[in-house]
């Protein structure tokens, strides 16, 4: 056990300290580098190119070389990198997959330091490595929501424009400059690729593969059909927006008949840890067994493991797609 802790404590300082001298070696690089693009920036300022549309795209998944070349290899890295472009951030994979290593050799290490028990600096260590691609989870949940919600006031504004006797493409470039930054970023994107010769078709599916909503892809779906079959573009954007209105109605509706039975899966879900808990206060000897038994680490990890599959079952039930 000893030799283990040791082995995983050095293999921790020997991460750190190569990132920090990889770091230290880059900044000199990066110095070169920022003198030679000084240029292209200046081109880029000098004719207003947005940051999305850049000249020069940055393609590294690290800053670290080793790690680039190792993550270039792995084919989900590209759709990481979306996953994490989706949730509005400029990270690189590369960080998160070092953050996520770190966080969890160091739980491991500091768990079985002070509890003694493998398994239990094993679950430590599962669960602080997922800390980092958690907060990218729950940072692009919350950014897609915002922008379903407000999507169906940029609908309203497009039809509008496009009632006026305005271009489409000018309606979406009034949606870049008079709506929230968050729809007014995706729609400028799409706007300035169309403007610099990328065909409407491919902008508009590289604007529903940024934004992986429902809605979206009714969008530019009833947009390329009626491309090709014609018909009255306002009308049709009308409806879009009063359809996805009722929809937020309708889950409205279903979240509210549906309380009781998420609050029951929420206890439900908390309670053998909640009793857990509570009798460790109460009889710390009881409890120890489970700690002290060899078959005490067995009996926990299958209670944990099937504490989460109950609470998959449970999500799946008072949980409904509308």
């Amino acid at each position: 056990m000893a030799l283990l802790v040791a082995a995983v404590t050095f293999l921790v300082a020997t991460i750190v300290l190569l990132a920090i001298w990889y770091s230290l070696q880059s900044d000199s690089r990066q110095k070169v580098i920022r003198r030679r693009m000084d240029a292209v920036r200046k081109v880029e300022g000098r004719y207003k190119i947005s940051e999305d549309l850049a000249l020069v795209r940055d393609e590294m998944y690290s800053s670290v070389p080793m790690l680039h070349r190792l993550l270039v290899r792995l084919s989900w890295t590209s759709r990481f990198r979306d996953f994490i472009a989706q949730a509005g951030m400029s990270t690189k994979p590369g960080k998160i997959v070092l953050w996520s290593g770190v966080l969890g050799m160091s739980a491991y290490v500091i768990a079985s330091r002070f509890f003694d028990m493998n398994l239990l600096g094993m679950l430590a260590g599962i669960g602080a490595a997922g800390i980092p691609t958690a907060i990218v989870v729950v940072k692009r949940r919350m950014r897609l929501r915002q922008f379903e919600e407000m999507f169906p006031e940029a609908l309203d504004l497009l039809g509008r424009a496009v009632r006026a006797g305005h271009a489409f493409t000018t309606g979406m470039e009034m949606i870049a400059k008079e709506s929230p930054e968050l729809l007014a970023r995706e729609f400028r994107k799409t706007f300035e690729e169309r403007n610099y010769g990328l065909p409407m078709h491919d902008a508009l599916i590289n604007l529903a593969e940024r934004i992986p909503l429902v809605d979206v892809r009714f969008f530019v779906t009833a947009l390329l059909i009626q491309k090709e079959t014609a018909g009255n573009l306002a009308e049709i954007l009308d409806s879009l927006a009063r359809l996805i209105r009722d929809r937020f109605r309708l889950r409205r509706e279903v979240r509210v008949k549906s309380a009781q039975g998420r609050l029951t899966a929420t206890i439900l879900m908390a309670l053998p840890t909640a009793m857990l808990m509570a009798l460790g206060v109460a009889n710390p000897q009881y409890v120890s067994v489970l700690f002290t038994d060899p078959l005490g680490p067995m009996f926990l990890g299958a209670a944990v493991a099937l504490q989460i599959l109950g609470a998959i079952v449970l999500w799946k039930i008072v949980h409904f797609e509308i």
